[in-house]
């Protein structure tokens, strides 16, 4: 196609994903990355960014199966190559627990990533609360890396940053002949959606080099997870809380819960502390339709509402989102296929 001007709205690790998709499969658009923040100030600069998940509730399980594995193949190509220094990807094994067994013992990713079985009893009896757990080795992508390291690949593929606010579809309605909304939280003024909220988190990041396997307590409230140069521990799920400043109380909070897990933590030196609201939906929107901008009938294609998981099925939603622009480009007169 000749000449088609796309814009990217959003620029954490979802926004970003898709940029370097369409930049990269499409390289006759034209393709402009367009937010108000950047790394490293997106809420994705925050995440733990381990790849599991939950199920939503209303998309087709073998569709949330295809996000999952897209991102994870993608994501463990990048830890198993020399690029994993640079992005920041790497290889995380370790163990969910749960203090009660859970209904459903193997996740509907379990056979996606690598070496999943359920934790034998010599292994769960450092957990005393806890009666089942799983092992597991996934990935982990630290976006302060990460986001980065795809905006470079973005502009080698030809793309356009522009940093500034966009607060209306109708402002880009002249300028693009396609637009794709990845803007999270920010869709719920964007493009009205009342059904986007915010999931409060905070965590600490800590010095503790000596722990090389990551916890996570099966509620999704409590979690080690190793990292590259600090250990990210925490956390909260404070549903509708738009407050972005450290609670003190949150921090003792996840300094004793992380500690009853792994009580060597007790000895780990505080780097940071940081405060994210989880871009939150029902269920992520991955979808098209048009608006009237300024007289012109608009394609949009929208890519949000990720919640706790944007790292998690990123690549996978964008590689959705790519198929959606190029079912917007075959109908488009001016787009040469």
């Amino acid at each position: 196609m000749t000449g088609v001007r796309v814009v990217v709205v959003g620029a954490g690790v979802v926004g970003l994903s898709t940029a370097v998709c369409i930049a990269e499969s499409l390289p006759l658009c034209s393709v402009t990355l367009l937010a108000e923040t950047f790394s490293p100030d997106t809420t994705s600069d925050g995440a733990a960014g381990i790849a599991f998940a939950a199920p939503f509730p209303d998309i087709p399980l073998e569709r949330q199966r295809r996000w999952f594995k897209d991102s994870f193949d993608h994501l463990l190509a990048i830890a198993q190559s020399q690029h994993s220094p640079d992005a920041g990807v790497i290889l995380s094994s370790g163990w969910q627990i749960f203090k009660e067994v859970p209904a459903t013992k193997e996740p509907y990713w379990s056979d996606l990533v690598i070496g999943f079985r359920a934790m034998t009893d010599r292994e769960l009896k450092r957990f005393p609360d806890h009666k089942f757990g799983q092992a597991f080795t996934t990935v982990k992508c630290e976006c302060s890396s990460y986001l980065p390291w795809l905006e470079e690949r973005f502009r080698k593929a030809g793309g356009r940053v522009e940093q500034r606010r966009v607060s209306s579809l109708q402002a880009l309605g002249n300028s693009f002949d396609l637009i794709v909304n990845c803007s999270g939280l920010g869709s719920k003024a964007l493009v009205g959606d009342a059904g986007v909220y915010p999931v409060r988190g905070q965590v600490l990041k800590v010095e503790a080099p000596w722990l090389t396997h990551f916890i996570r307590d099966g509620d999704g409230k409590t979690y080690i997870y190793p990292g590259i140069h600090s250990v990210t521990i925490g956390g909260t799920r404070q549903e509708e809380d738009w407050r972005l400043h450290v609670d003190r109380g949150d921090t003792a909070n996840i300094r004793e819960r992380c500690g009853r897990l792994e009580p060597s933590l007790k000895k780990a030196k505080v780097l940071a502390e940081w405060v994210g609201l989880r871009p939150s939906r029902r269920n992520p929107r991955v979808e098209r339709e048009r608006v009237l901008l300024q007289g012109r009938s608009v394609p949009v294609v929208h890519n949000y509402g990720h919640g706790g998981w944007g790292v998690t099925i990123a690549w996978g939603t964008a590689l959705d989102a790519l198929g959606l622009v190029r079912q917007c480009l075959k109908e488009m007169p001016q787009a040469k296929l």
